[in-house]
């Protein structure tokens, strides 16, 4: 950038990711993947991840066709234990965004320990020591930016949802934790919270016409979300025009929170 964050030379310095490297979770298709390919287009270089690295490629292929380098990882969120060691030797990061996440929608009546921990360890524990371990080399050069996805669950109680809720409201409380005591040492952690968005992981929901329609008529704009939808807001909260932002979470719904 040949200005500086305060004084940007145009507004394409101002929105510029190039020379900085990504790190985007969740990346094989999806929300993960449009946002992938819209920090690429900002000029950045990324490293993403998936349980199986193998389901990488086309995100890859379609990241190294706009002239930007893709490294792609195995990265299990579940696995805590295991984050450390799946990101050694990765580099080092100027941007994380923690998009991995799983769904599963169950009467709260029935919900098991297991199911509780598949949602909340990969949602919320898995994006904590993801963050933990790229953070550290963050802070030792005294700048970052981090973006976790939350969800419409982190502002509204959503039926059946409880476990899926819980993790993304408790993402939220990690990113204003992490923001106030990581600002002062140059990290600056934000967060987006998706609408109604139709993705491969949502699908199923979608295919319940009478709950569809629904939901549609919640959204005051009277569509649901698409993946370029995110890239805009993720590009902006991860690029110097959002330099004096930390600690924010910015609902990209269509306008759902804003009528209910």
């Amino acid at each position: 950038m040949k200005g500086n964050a305060m004084t940007p030379e145009s507004l394409d310095d101002l929105f510029s990711l190039a020379g900085r490297r990504a790190l985007v979770t969740g990346a094989s298709r999806g929300l993960g993947q449009a946002i992938a390919l819209g920090l690429a287009r900002a000029g950045a270089d990324l490293a993403i991840t998936a349980r199986d690295a193998a389901s990488l490629g086309d995100t890859a292929a379609q990241i190294r066709a706009l002239g930007r380098a893709a490294d792609c990882l195995a990265l299990d969120q579940r696995d805590a234990d295991g984050i450390g060691a799946a990101l050694e030797g990765a580099g080092a990061f100027d941007i994380l965004i923690n998009n991995a996440g799983v769904e599963e929608i169950c009467p709260s009546e029935n919900v098991t320990p297991a199911l509780w921990d598949k949602i909340v360890d990969t949602n919320l524990k898995g994006a904590f020591f993801t963050t933990q371990a790229v953070a550290r080399g963050m802070l030792a050069r005294g700048r970052g930016a981090i973006v976790n996805l939350c969800s419409l669950t982190s502002f509204v109680g959503v039926p059946t949802a409880t476990p899926y809720g819980s993790s993304k409201s408790g993402l939220l409380g990690m990113t204003r934790a992490l923001a106030a005591e990581w600002a002062p040492r140059g990290l600056r952690v934000n967060a987006i919270a998706p609408g109604y968005f139709r993705t491969e992981m949502t699908e199923v929901f979608y295919q319940n016409e009478a709950w569809a329609n629904q939901m549609l008529g919640k959204i005051p704009q009277g569509r649901f979300g698409r993946g370029a939808d995110l890239v805009g807001v993720a590009i902006f909260l991860a690029s110097d025009a959002s330099a004096y932002i930390t600690g924010q979470c910015i609902g990209v719904d269509g306008g759902y929170l804003a009528s209910i």
